[in-house]
């Protein structure tokens, strides 16, 4: 299949195009494999939000979570298989991007529970769980940025794990990040983990900031505060570029 010509000169140009969505019904109607053909798409993210809209959107689950629920699986337990399968699933799809990459790309990220942002005896814990269900090389966890989950970014590479670090929101935080990723290929390198099979991202969250101006600007009103509307996202991209050449 042709590529997007404009998605192609992205990726040509070093970008790795990342979907920031993953349902069922994007893997059985084949437009995940659809977005990697002809999209440049080589990599996938997903978190609790993202599940949570493909599971109340029509039928895709229904069999399997009928079938869970017979055994007597919980919430929890049901969520984690549906989505620990679909992560899967994706893996297996992006495998030939992920080797002929070298493992750069063809990766696909998976969210530790929200509700253990603050404790980070218990993310490591889920997050070395989640790498076992799943089972695949191109798995990556992502796991937040806040004060507890700096360690954790390190014990979980420290244990071979790549991962996929979220909520950012300062240059100050992206430091932290960034020591918690060197720290852990130290402690990996010491277990004898092979440092060439561990692959981490660092998301900045520009987007939020970008939304609340937007938002203030709205209230603001007049011709020049709408005016700069959508703005700001070219200007963080500035300068988060002159702050990390």
């Amino acid at each position: 299949m042709t590529q997007n010509p404009n998605l192609a000169a992205l990726s040509n140009a070093g970008v790795s195009v990342w979907l920031d969505d993953l349902s069922r019904q994007r893997l059985q109607t084949g437009n995940l494999t659809e977005l990697i053909d002809t999209r440049s798409v080589v990599g996938v993210t997903t978190n609790p939000s993202i599940f949570q809209a493909a599971l109340t959107t029509g039928d895709a689950y229904d069999a399997q979570i009928s079938e869970l629920a017979g055994r007597g699986a919980d919430v929890d337990a049901t969520i984690r298989t549906v989505t620990t399968d679909d992560v899967r699933n994706a893996c297996d799809l992006l495998t030939p991007v992920y080797q002929r990459s070298g493992g750069a790309d063809g990766r696909v990220s998976i969210e530790v529970d929200p509700r253990l942002a603050n404790d980070t005896d218990k993310t490591v814990l889920q997050a070395i769980e989640l790498w076992k269900i799943v089972d695949r090389p191109n798995l990556m966890i992502k796991i937040p940025a806040t004060l507890a989950g700096l360690p954790a970014i390190t014990a979980v590479i420290a244990e071979g794990i790549s991962v996929n670090v979220t909520l950012i929101f300062s240059v100050q935080r992206h430091r932290a990040v960034m020591d918690a990723y060197l720290a852990g290929l130290e402690a990996a390198r010491a277990a004898g983990h092979d440092l060439a099979r561990i692959f981490s991202v660092a998301s900045f969250f520009v987007s939020r900031v970008d939304t609340e101006i937007d938002a203030r600007l709205q209230r603001l009103g007049g011709e020049t505060a709408l005016g700069l509307r959508g703005q700001a996202g070219g200007a963080n991209a500035r300068l988060a570029h002159g702050a990390y050449r």
